[in-house]
């Protein structure tokens, strides 16, 4: 069933010209996802023959981002589609927060990341909340995350001060032998991908989360023209955010429209470039699936309904990735 869409400008009622404009929705979309499927044949068609490590182990998670329900629900909502686990912010000073979340991984059997950050604008104030946050989820002794990934620093913060939130990282990351990841996310210090090779090239043990979704906005383009510095991105990715962006924006509306085939494809072969390192040397591999709720979602003007289903296109994602990567 195709969406159909009448946009009424200047609709008139009783002949009053302040009546708003409309939007009339003729049919669900729901109905579209049948006929935007370009994801399914090409995993099917292009399954790479990777070389296979025993010691190789996937684990897909969910986003809780944009869910409107309690830590349990949406627990056992991810565990009946067949997740890992979730990847959630760490509750900062929120025992009553950690404690359920805590409780309800436990009932459901799930693993957990988390996500620490700070939204301070003071560079210092900024640094000393992360170590805070940071510190307390790689601390506590009730549930070992898989890995941590950071919403670290600022886009805006000069070299030397972002490098200390790598450095507080590394040595964090050595002290307690969990994985410590920094997300190549606008805004934050792996904003860009030249951006990112200089920490690269200065920290020899620094580990990424590549969401390459924000690259290709910031830079307007598909990477084509930094194949050298993804080749070093990549071999630095211990996690994946798999979002699939475009020149225009972090996030297409659907991965299955056959519009967006060259992004999905340039992501693909992205992450398979990451898998076939992991299944060589037999290391655990970590994937979120993050398609976002509005406003990363494009949603339809003056309704502001989304153009796509959030959790069935992160669900489809997951079910992919694990065929694919399996």
């Amino acid at each position: 069933m195709v969406v159909c869409l009448l946009y009424c400008a200047g609709i008139k009622k009783n002949n009053d010209d302040s009546f708003p404009k409309k939007i009339i929705q003729l049919s669900s979309y729901t109905g579209t996802t049948a006929m935007f499927s370009s994801l399914a044949p090409f995993n099917l068609t292009t399954k790479p023959d990777f070389t296979m490590n025993p010691g190789f182990q996937l684990k897909i998670l969910a986003t809780n981002w944009g869910y409107q329900g309690s830590t349990d629900s949406f627990c056992e909502k991810a565990k009946k589609e067949g997740y890992d686990g979730l990847e959630i912010w760490w509750p900062t000073d929120d025992k009553p927060a950690q404690d359920e979340l805590f409780t309800a991984l436990k009932k459901h059997h799930l693993d957990v990341g988390f996500l620490c950050g700070s939204g301070k604008t003071d560079p210092q104030e900024h640094l000393d909340f992360f170590k805070r946050m940071i510190d307390a989820a790689a601390k506590q002794n009730i549930q070992r995350p898989l890995y941590i990934n950071c919403h670290s620093g600022r886009d805006h913060f000069s070299f030397d001060t972002n490098k200390k939130f790598v450095e507080h990282t590394l040595q964090l990351s050595n002290d307690t032998g969990i994985t410590i990841c920094h997300e190549t996310h606008r805004s934050r210090i792996m904003f860009a991908a030249h951006i990112a090779r200089q920490y690269i090239e200065q920290y020899a043990a620094l580990k990424l989360t590549f969401d390459v979704s924000h690259w290709c906005n910031v830079h307007e383009s598909l990477l084509a023209d930094q194949q050298g510095t993804l080749d070093m991105v990549l071999e630095r990715v211990e996690h994946i955010h798999a979002r699939i962006g475009h020149p225009e924006s972090p996030q297409v509306n659907d991965p299955r429209a056959p519009e967006w085939d060259d992004a999905v494809k340039a992501h693909f072969g992205w992450w398979d470039k990451i898998i076939e390192r992991k299944k060589r040397n037999g290391e655990r591999m970590t994937i979120l699936t993050e398609f976002g709720p509005p406003n990363y979602m494009p949603t339809l003007p003056y309704t502001q309904q989304p153009l796509g289903n959030q959790w069935d296109i992160n669900v489809h994602m997951m079910k992919v990735l694990r065929e694919r990567y399996r």
